[in-house]
């Protein structure tokens, strides 16, 4: 079982952060499902330093570099993974894509209706490098902007409703989609360190998403359970 992390600067994650990525490996590397890898183009963080994603400064520097591999990028969305997702699942040949896309594609790119667009192309392109390939989509989770701005908040549901909607319609027996749950616990002052990114425990509840969708629906692994060390 192969698994290639798809996302934004949620999912990259900045210098000294474990990121999500990590909790999942966490978890992953737990289950008696069999083997697996996690696949993917990158490997870095990003380093606000450097305004790069060349950091390799985990903040737990055991996390193993073959575990660390993703395609993930601090400003990316939608709009930038559609066109790179072919040539990266060509390559890696992941049998599962667990992707936390569209924040930023709704605050500095597109509206919902040229991203869930976008999350079409997304889709096709993937299945164009494998007609078997599952997906695991997590709804967008509005950040602080929301609170401010009505429209960004509406633009934030409507894409959610989209991206329901797409869950449904294109999800096939020969390449499932699932759409996670968020939370019903997370929120932005205790699972954020500034409103958006995830703090350890939103990394932890970013990561029983996605392990409990797959555990749910496809009765892949167990139910996430956080290491009582973090």
């Amino acid at each position: 079982m192969r698994f290639l992390f798809v996302g934004d600067s949620m999912t990259i994650g900045r210098a000294g952060d474990f990121t999500w990525r990590y909790r999942m490996w966490q978890h992953l590397s737990r289950l008696s499902d069999g083997p697996y890898e996690i696949v993917g183009p990158r490997t870095g963080l990003y380093d606000h330093a450097t305004a790069a994603a060349a950091s390799d400064a985990y903040a737990d520097p055991a996390f193993p570099p073959p575990a660390r591999r993703h395609l993930a990028g601090w400003g990316e969305g939608w709009l930038h993974m559609a066109p790179a997702i072919r040539e990266a699942a060509t390559a890696a040949r992941p049998d599962i894509l667990l992707v936390s896309l569209g924040l930023i594609d709704l605050g500095f790119y597109t509206d919902s209706t040229q991203t869930i667009a976008n999350t079409h192309h997304f889709i096709t392109e993937a299945r164009a490098a494998n007609p078997h390939i599952r997906l695991v989509l997590l709804p967008v989770i509005p950040n602080i902007r929301a609170t401010t701005d009505a429209p960004f908040a509406a633009e934030c549901a409507r894409f959610n409703e989209l991206l329901a909607k797409t869950t449904a319609d294109l999800s096939t027996p020969a390449s499932p989609i699932l759409l996670a749950s968020v939370p019903p616990s997370y929120t932005l002052a205790a699972d954020t360190y500034d409103g958006t990114h995830p703090s350890p425990a939103g990394e932890h509840k970013l990561a029983s998403a996605f392990a409990d969708a797959m555990h749910q629906a496809w009765g892949l692994g167990s139910p996430y359970q956080p290491t009582l060390a973090d």
